[in-house]
C-alpha cells in the first residue's frame, strides 16, 4: 500500500530534514561525529530536494563538509610546524561556523543559497 505525500507535506519534509542537517552540522562542533550522520542524510535524501530551493541548501552543506574535511586534513597534515593546528584549524572553524550560520538563518528566511 503506498501513501501519496501532497507538495505541501513534501515541502515540510524537506525544511524540516535540511533543518535537521543544519543542526547536526552545528552541534558536531562540540561532538564531531554527528557531521558524519549529516553528510550521509544529505546524500540519501539529495534525490527528495531535486528543483527546490533546499537543492540550494543541500550543495551548500555537502560542500561545507567536505571543504572543512579537506582543510582539517591539511592542519593535520602540518601540525608538526604549529601553523597547522592554530592558524589553519582557526581559519578552517570560523569559516564552518560561518557556513553553518549563514546558511541556516537563509533557511529560515525561505530563500536558496547562492553556493560559493
Amino acid at each position: 500500500m503506498s501513501v501519496e505525500i501532497t507538495p505541501e507535506q513534501a515541502e515540510i519534509n524537506n525544511k524540516n530534514v535540511t533543518q535537521l542537517i543544519y543542526a547536526l552540522y552545528a552541534v558536531s562542533i562540540m561532538v564531531g561525529v554527528t557531521s558524519i550522520v549529516a553528510i550521509v542524510l544529505n546524500y540519501v535524501k539529495r534525490d527528495d530536494v531535486v528543483n527546490t530551493l533546499y537543492e540550494s541548501h543541500f550543495r551548500w552543506q555537502i560542500r561545507t563538509f567536505w571543504f572543512t574535511f579537506l582543510w582539517s586534513l591539511v592542519a593535520l597534515a602540518t601540525f608538526w610546524t604549529l601553523v597547522g593546528p592554530f592558524i589553519i584549524g582557526s581559519v578552517v572553524f570560523v569559516w564552518y561556523v560561518y557556513r553553518v550560520v549563514k546558511g541556516w538563518l537563509r533557511l529560515s528566511e525561505g530563500k536558496p543559497m547562492y553556493v560559493a
